[in-house]
């Protein structure tokens, strides 16, 4: 959008036509308000921009089919300069064609194929009687009442020549004849009754008269958008005198700014629509009792209330005054506005106030979104990022870390997610129009899909849903459509409802990288697998939980496969959503087992209290889950879990890392590598379905062991030695070998407890010499060793009997470890 710069902000109301309340559509639901019809077609209209038009900013939905439209606004229209004598009033300006075709109404069960007259065509029609209005200085039809104007637009279809009657009959002839041959010409081509011989605008822009006056304004290039192949940079213009710039703006640094984003911090700053035409007395209220019928129908039919006069038609448009929110932002410093991306001395941009800035970067995300200060400088710091995509990819990774602020959520999705190209061309090429076999499956979930949003509620909501789902359905032919991908769908659609294109290119980013062959036509290896890795995640972080989830048979598969399936959108209405995905996105494909295991640790209490009818109920309406309390967990869980742990045989294969990204990074705050690491020959290998459900703690590999032990080589001796760096979480190795074994080479630290002799016949732990400092290191990563793979697992297993947390298996035992050359020899004793 353009800078707001001189105009302002204006608001208008009117009325959406009520539907009968015991009419139902095909499908048994009651019918789509009107209103939300409206609401869904309205979008496209925010999507036109010119600097000669007024741009729509937005549309809300009040009570009783009340809409409110916000657009760009100037106080001085052409019809003030008509009252000077240097218009646009309906319906004096419709076309004929528009008048003639009525009020043609639809319904939900029965859609109209009859095209709608209205269109660019008829807009000509209306250009030109306004061009007449100017030319002749007064406003036409004045005398005449609505009904009789109407009557006489559709009698000029049997005069010859419309311009002569219309002059006629205003008395107005005289001028018209006076007029250069150009425009007359140009108003009766405007004027022309029949719309197959009215010309198009384009051809209209031919005429004389427009070349002679197209030299005059330069032409308007709309500028390439932020996902195209085309050079965003290329039809960059520098004013001549920098100086000049500078005093155009004149220290109102808030009026360059997108009217988008002023009217976003209008509200911010406690701007209420309803309330602005309330003032006004555009809205009136009137008491209850006024309204109440004298007769009533036992179907609902009302007879005898008066017509409401506040319910007709008001074109009235009220300013909204920017006061307050200049006042919010009186402390903001100009170079808030324009922020140094190369400074990364801190996250906030500098202004007057930046110690309140840096204090409300502490505060809760809810609180934050709130406040119109931060936000601003938020929102000015994102859009300075993004415009520099790809190329401060890194910066916007760091950015989004502290928190995306809601009004540049889609671009910054995208940006995380990597999206880039031709994004258009590509989604345009698909074929989203041919008949497949998964038309009807997609055709009865959409209308159950986060219904309860007023957007995706729509038709047209409806219409990009089925566009978006068919045009990933039938560009990934070696995957099939599965119930749960319309509401993974909807957060990238709500997004970016005026750029298809764009959610289509962010869900088709997203499915690979979180939810790799989830879509196989047979995903029975992939589910299972993912779902014995999340119980092995449960046992890790919470043995307890665990314990008792598996002793009365409420497993994952009851319960988690919607979670994971749709990452959460099937189970969380979609601020939830957006708040979750802000911090999953900064995550690699294991961070989605964290957030179902902070998601049980929320129901923890009642889970362990219930047996399985009661969690099957707990869980069929899932009880309010604090979303905010679930991030802050989930980024703990991930932290202490080593990444090796999460690994998965049908995960995506991890991408060759390049030297030439010039150091990027996707890496989240939570963890310092986030990208899954290539695999060496140190890595975890893969094992068979059954045996990995075998096992109830998680396996890691020696290279995640050597890693968190902060052992290295040094020169030829391959002689292990502690890593300077201590930001590792602390572990404990159990090796679990007999105690020749152990003496022949152990790993550094590590501690001998013998399988053998390990626990009593009642399953406790055998009083021994490490046992104190096994309990010492309970709540901290401990790392189960030996070289038969049974018996590591049934260790682990007797500790997470015992309720100890963070237990894990070396994958490959101890051989794996010899290669390296780090296992430690005692010394003889003399």
């Amino acid at each position: 959008m353009f800078p707001l710069k001189d105009a302002e902000m204006g608001a208008f109301t009117f009325f959406a036509s009520a539907l009968p309340h015991d009419v139902c559509g095909s499908n048994g639901l009651p019918l789509t308000p009107n209103s939300i019809k409206i609401l869904g077609r309205f979008q496209i209209l925010k999507t036109i921009t010119h600097p000669r038009l007024c741009q729509y900013v937005d549309i809300s939905r009040g009570k009783h089919e009340r809409l409110v439209v916000v657009a760009e606004h100037c106080e001085r229209s052409l019809e003030d300069l008509l009252r000077e004598r240097k218009p646009v009033r309906y319906p004096s300006y419709l076309a004929p064609e528009v008048i003639a075709q009525g009020i043609f109404k639809t319904t939900d069960h029965m859609p109209s194929k009859k095209p709608l007259p209205s269109g660019p065509k008829s807009d000509v029609w209306s250009l030109g009687i306004i061009l007449f209005e100017l030319c002749v200085g007064r406003k036409l039809f004045q005398s005449l009442d609505i009904s009789e104007r109407l009557k006489f637009l559709l009698t000029l279809d049997c005069v010859d020549d419309t311009l002569i009657v219309l002059a006629e009959e205003h008395g107005c002839l005289d001028i018209i004849k006076e007029l250069p041959e150009t425009v007359i010409d140009l108003l009766n081509k405007c004027l022309t009754f029949h719309p197959s011989k009215r010309p198009t605008p384009d051809e209209l822009m031919k005429d004389k008269v427009f070349s002679e006056v197209s030299p005059l304004y330069t032409p308007f290039t709309k500028p390439a958008s932020l996902f195209s192949s085309s050079l965003r940079c290329a039809d960059l213009t520098l004013p001549e005198d920098i100086s000049q710039l500078c005093k155009d703006i004149n220290n109102d640094y808030l009026a360059e700014r997108s009217i988008e984003e002023v009217y976003y911090l209008w509200c911010l700053a406690g701007g209420d629509l309803e309330k602005e035409l309330v003032n006004k007395e555009i809205i009136r209220s009137k008491p209850p009792i006024c309204t109440l019928p004298n007769f009533l129908f036992e179907d609902g039919e009302s007879f005898g209330q008066g017509r409401d006069r506040s319910s007709l038609l008001d074109d009235t448009t009220v300013t909204l005054s920017l006061c307050q929110l200049r006042n919010r932002l009186k402390d903001v410093g100009g170079e808030a506005f324009y922020p140094l991306l190369e400074d990364d001395q801190s996250n906030l941009p500098h202004s007057n106030s930046n110690n309140e800035l840096s204090a409300a970067a502490m505060l809760p995300l809810i609180i934050r979104e709130k406040d119109t200060e931060y936000q601003l400088n938020r929102i000015i710091l994102f859009d300075r990022l993004l415009k520099a995509y790809p190329y401060k990819k890194n910066q916007i990774w760091k950015e989004a870390r502290v928190d995306i602020p809601p009004l540049m959520r889609g671009l910054t999705w995208a940006a995380l997610l990597g999206v880039e190209g031709a994004i258009h061309a590509k989604y345009d090429a698909i074929d989203k129009d041919t008949p497949i076999p998964t038309d009807r499956q997609i055709e009865v979930d959409i209308p159950r899909c986060h219904q309860y949003d007023e957007l995706l509620s729509s038709p047209e909501g409806h219409a990009k849903f089925r566009r978006v789902l068919k045009a990933w359905v039938v560009s990934h032919p070696d995957l099939v459509y599965w119930q749960g991908l319309d509401s993974l769908c909807a957060p990238f659609l709500y997004l970016n409802f005026n750029n298809e294109a764009l959610a289509y290119a962010c869900m088709s980013a997203f499915i690979p990288k979180y939810l790799y062959n989830f879509f196989l036509k047979d995903n029975s290896h992939v589910i299972q697998e993912y779902l014995t890795v999340f119980s092995q995640m449960i046992a890790f972080h919470d043995p307890e939980l665990s314990n008792h989830l598996n002793e009365i048979g409420f497993i994952p598969d009851l319960y988690a496969i919607p979670w994971f399936l749709t990452m959460f959108t099937h189970v969380f209405p979609l601020h939830k959503i957006f708040h979750l995905w802000d911090t999953l996105l900064l995550g690699n494909s294991s961070f989605p087992f964290c957030i179902g295991v902070a998601i049980l640790q929320q129901l923890r209490d009642r889970l362990l209290a219930n047996g399985f009818n009661e969690c099957i109920l707990l869980f069929s309406d899932l009880p309010e889950i604090d979303i905010e309390r679930c991030v802050r967990e989930s980024i703990n869980l991930f932290c202490w879990t080593p990444k090796s742990a999460t690994y998965r045989q049908h995960a995506q294969p991890p991408k060759p890392s390049s030297d030439s990204s010039g150091g990027r990074s996707s890496a989240p705050y939570f963890s310092a590598e986030c990208p899954d690491p290539p695999k060496t020959d140190l890595s975890r290998e893969s094992i068979p379905l059954n045996d990995l459900k075998s096992e109830v703690s998680p396996r890691i590999s020696a290279e995640d062991l050597i890693d968190l032990c902060e052992l290295t080589v040094t020169g030829h001796f391959k002689t292990p030695s502690k890593k300077t760096k201590s930001s590792k979480p602390k572990l404990l190795v159990v090796d679990i070998r007999n105690s020749e074994d152990f003496i022949r080479g152990h790993i550094s630290g590590s501690i001998n407890i013998p399988f053998s002799a390990a626990f009593t016949a009642e399953g406790e732990l055998t009083q021994g010499p490490y046992t104190a400092m096994l309990q010492n290191f309970k709540g901290k990563v401990i790392v189960i060793v030996g070289h038969v793979a049974k018996h590591t697992a049934e260790f682990a297993a007797h500790l997470v009997k015992m309720k100890y947390p963070r237990i894990c298996i070396l994958d490959g035992g101890i051989n794996k470890i010899k290669p390296t050359g780090l296992l430690t020899i005692p010394s003889p004793q003399i």
